[in-house]
């Protein structure tokens, strides 16, 4: 979503929280805490019909009981959620593709995020 106005109160009223939304001029983009991820990205979808979203994991982190058995939807380790309880709704997001970041230390997801029919 394109910094505007009134983007960050739309940010506000779609999570219906009080958050602090972060503009990054650097790299253009809207920063929120991993908390407000998924609804933020289901309020997205609904208001542009799709939306992409990027995760990052870590090449490094080996995916362990505690993260296949975790209610949560914060996983960062190398199984990218695949194995990850709480990340069941990214079943529902479409693979766009997997990309290996310069450090080749951080795998990056893309996924497609289409509204609800």
């Amino acid at each position: 979503m394109p910094y505007d106005k009134g983007n960050r109160a739309w940010i506000h009223e779609a999570l219906n929280e009080r958050m602090r939304p972060e503009w990054n001029r650097g790299a253009k983009r809207w920063e929120i805490a991993k908390t407000h991820l998924r609804p933020l990205v289901e309020a997205l979808a609904a208001r542009f019909g799709e939306v992409d979203v990027y995760l990052q994991f870590s090449r490094l982190e080996q995916c362990h009981g505690m993260c296949q058995r975790a209610s949560g939807d914060d996983c960062t380790c190398s199984c990218m959620g695949e194995n990850h309880q709480g990340a069941a709704y990214w079943k529902r997001w479409i693979n766009v593709g997997d990309d290996v970041l310069v450090s080749a230390e951080r795998q990056e997801r893309h996924f497609l995020v289409r509204r609800n029919p």
